[in-house]
């Protein structure tokens, strides 16, 4: 199936500008075109959109993303430097979960104090 721009952006659930970003970023390839010029893409690329999308959402800056993918497309498999590249993100989210763990500690600790000493928590 392809898809012209509007429609690929549909599929995808970004805007048409996002699509340019993209390309203009090198996350995409510059895509075929019809004789009038209008870009066309394909499933593989709805595939790769939803696949950027993800990882942004897992943290991933657009300039990670662009090294994953460029691992991705060229089959450059540089086990050492994909370790180490996830290994710092693995990190960095454990920091994360950490510091949210004690937001919630801080958060939690006022209710359990003031209901082990049968107060109201309007009173802390």
């Amino acid at each position: 199936m392809i898809y012209r721009i509007s429609e690929f952006a549909d599929k995808c659930g970004v805007n048409k500008e996002t699509i340019r970003y993209y390309e203009r970023k090198n996350l995409l390839q510059e895509p075929h075109r019809t004789e009038a010029g209008y870009r066309i893409y394909s499933y593989d690329d709805v595939k790769r959109v939803g696949f950027i999308k993800r990882i942004q959402e897992l943290g991933f800056s657009l300039s990670e993303i662009y090294k994953l993918l460029g691992v991705v497309d060229k089959d450059e498999v540089r086990c050492q430097d994909m370790f180490e590249f996830i290994s710092k993100k693995q990190k960095e989210a454990q920091k994360q979960i950490e510091d949210l763990k004690r937001i919630e500690m801080i958060y939690i600790f006022p209710k359990k104090f003031a209901f082990s000493q049968n107060m109201a928590i309007n009173n802390c």
